[in-house]
């Protein structure tokens, strides 16, 4: 039988496990594997490399790992590496003593210092200079550093998230980033999916993002018309889940009615429709299949979401029985849920 102090431990858990992972936002297979990847990285005190492209979410997950984690008590510190001047990013990373240069009149501490005991999450990691890479790669190895102008060596008890757009693997190769420092970063790797991915999630974030900004905005937005979310459906997303919050912020700030418009959504309709992509020469018949499963995978995504959520009304206007349209919504891992 459990104690008091144990299952007040088990709800703490529980409860950790929930605020970690609920921004996640989806419930299609790609997220669903997202989260259970995150789950299971959390409890293991390792650095982890979060590679996707700009805008899927990456400080999300690694917030998630953070709350997840036995750190979760500590501090999380966010450093975009990409905004921080190259001459600079020693002194924030470390900080430096007074007298360490010219207009150093007083003690600073660094990041890392500010990070202790917690997470420290180094943003676009790709783009660090040489000389910071190896500053790093000590800090990673022997889980020390030296504050500018000082002489003594510094313990830190830090754990290492960093994320990057870019293909670290290729950079190795070309010998712009460090092999034994992406080694280093990469114990545990992470990928996040792209949202043209999981277009499927779409309406779901679409309902989060109008909750959200229409309560901060103070406007009666109710949802969007079909052509709208017609158009949110049959566009790339090149910027990811950050472009279409921005798009919907944008919608609602615009619209002049309940519902938002495809009007409102300032998508230019070339980048609706899309540019077509290059494949790889490949047989008719693979060609034809894949083509096959992207047009019903969209079409039921789109279907569904028209109809919100209601399967019989669904079958009916798609022209099918409620089992073949259920057949169909397994083989891509769709539920209605996902849509109401």
């Amino acid at each position: 039988m459990k104690t008091s102090i144990e299952e007040y431990e088990e709800t703490k858990r529980s409860l950790k496990r929930t605020l970690g992972l609920k921004r996640i936002l989806g419930s299609s297979q790609a997220v669903i594997q997202l989260r259970q990847r995150i789950d299971n990285i959390a409890s293991c005190d390792v650095s982890v490399l979060i590679s996707g492209e700009s805008g899927v979410g990456k400080e999300l997950a690694a917030r998630a790992i953070h709350y997840l984690s036995s750190r979760a008590s500590k501090p999380f510190i966010p450093v975009n590496c990409g905004a921080i001047p190259e001459n600079l990013f020693e002194n924030e990373l470390f900080g430096h003593r007074k007298g360490a240069y010219t207009d150093a009149s007083l003690h600073q501490d660094g990041l890392v210092k500010e990070a202790e005991g917690g997470t420290l999450f180094l943003d676009e990691i790709g783009v660090i200079s040489p000389y910071i890479q190896v500053k790093l790669l000590r800090l990673l190895q022997e889980k020390e550093y030296k504050p500018l102008g000082d002489s003594k060596t510094r313990k830190a008890d830090v754990r290492i998230i960093a994320a990057t757009n870019k293909n670290l693997k290729t950079m190795v190769k070309e010998g712009t980033f460090r092999e034994d420092l992406f080694f280093r970063l990469n114990i545990v790797s992470l990928s996040i999916p792209s949202l043209r991915g999981r277009k499927e999630d779409i309406p779901l974030l679409v309902g989060y993002f109008i909750k959200k900004y229409s309560r901060e905005y103070r406007k009666p937005i109710k949802g969007l018309s079909k052509e709208a979310m017609a158009a949110l459906l049959s566009y790339s997303w090149p910027g990811n889940i950050r472009e279409l919050e921005n798009k919907i912020q944008h919608a609602i700030v615009m619209a002049e009615r309940e519902r938002i418009t495809v009007s409102d959504l300032d998508i230019v309709t070339a980048e609706i429709q899309g540019s077509a992509e290059i494949h790889k020469l490949e047989r008719f018949k693979e060609a034809k299949q894949r083509a096959v499963e992207a047009f019903e995978k969209d079409y039921l995504t789109f279907l569904m979401a028209a109809c919100r959520g209601d399967v019989v009304n669904a079958a009916l206007q798609a022209g099918k029985s409620r089992t073949a349209l259920w057949n169909l919504l397994a083989k891509y891992h769709l539920h209605p849920r996902q849509f109401v």
